[in-house]
């Protein structure tokens, strides 16, 4: 079998998904369907928008499904009737043993970490959270437990410390892609050779987790150290974004999201979550063990902007 009669079915839903869709398509791979999330209203005016998968599928011509119910039996149908060899799935929900037991080489999902470690939602975010120096990208196969099925492939990359989850969200997006590419050709040349995870791990080393983020979550913790606040903020730029309350000089709460910032060490005698500003250039918020400079921030209901353009209007108040 090459890969113009292999049959493959495709699901995911964000940007994230979309250029290991395009490798495929763009490689000459036979993708017979993709299913993505049902539609949903978003932004101001709440009108309807289609996932970047969907617009993708929509641009070549691709057969679509957006089932509200995976266990759905008329979806069931028509998933069945594609009759795909191999299914691939990339940032999109946990699939019912129905759906991933389908095909007969099974389905292997793409995950945006070096597996073990990093298993959850949210994994790009965490690993710059924790101050990690590498991470990677994995495929596996799925198995009943989430992010936990035997690996095929892996491949890392460096974290800079000024990398925040943007940059790494891109370069695992391409490198996903090229991943995705290699697990396919090696299932067609039948050289796959598995590793279970728990043998990867033989040293018993913690694994950490990559849990959902929630706007709570994003609260900045000022009682850190310098590092420790420093990485989160990065971790979660630009989106879903760190912010803070800060109390001005006027007592007034100021809620900011923070964007970029840069770390300063430096001893103080300062209780942590301080403000300092000279009024014109710089805020730095007192941590731990030194002060956070901010970058880049947004206030509640304006534009993201400097720390500069922001003080020029406010910096009277600090």
């Amino acid at each position: 079998m090459n890969k113009k009669e292999l049959k493959i079915v495709y699901m995911g839903t964000p940007d994230f998904a979309v250029e290991s869709l395009r490798a495929l398509v763009e490689g000459g791979y036979n993708v017979v369907g993709v299913i993505t999330m049902p539609d949903k209203p978003a932004g101001r005016g709440q009108k309807i928008q289609y996932s970047p998968i969907k617009q993708y599928a929509l641009s070549q011509n691709l057969p679509l499904l957006q089932p509200e119910k995976l266990k759905d039996s008329v979806f069931l149908e028509q998933l069945e009737s594609w009759n795909a060899d191999l299914q691939i799935v990339v940032a999109f929900r946990m699939l019912p043993e129905v759906v991933w037991n389908m095909p007969r080489l099974g389905t292997f999902n793409l995950h945006a970490s070096l597996l073990p470690q990093y298993r959850g939602a949210a994994p790009i975010n965490w690993a710059i959270i924790n101050g990690e120096k590498e991470t990677g990208i994995t495929t596996f196969f799925l198995t009943h437990e989430i992010d936990t099925g035997k690996v095929i492939s892996q491949e890392k990359i460096t974290i800079a410390d000024t990398d925040n989850a943007e940059v790494i969200h891109d370069k695992l997006m391409l490198l996903g892609a090229q991943l995705v590419i290699k697990t396919v050709d090696d299932i067609l040349n039948d050289c796959v050779k598995p590793i279970s995870q728990d043998e990867m791990n033989n040293t018993n080393q913690e694994l950490k987790p990559a849990p959902k983020i929630f706007k709570e979550t994003c609260k900045i913790d000022w009682n850190q150290n310098t590092k420790e606040v420093y990485d989160f903020i990065r971790g979660l730029s630009p989106y879903p974004t760190a912010w803070t309350e800060l109390t001005t000089s006027k007592g007034e709460i100021l809620s900011l999201k923070v964007f970029e910032t840069e770390k300063i060490k430096q001893e103080h005698q300062l209780e942590a979550g301080r403000l300092v500003s000279d009024g014109k250039k710089q805020i730095d918020i007192s941590t731990k063990d030194g002060f956070i400079r901010l970058k880049s921030i947004q206030q509640a209901g304006k534009k993201r902007m400097t720390a500069e353009d922001f003080l020029r209007g406010n910096g009277h108040c600090l």
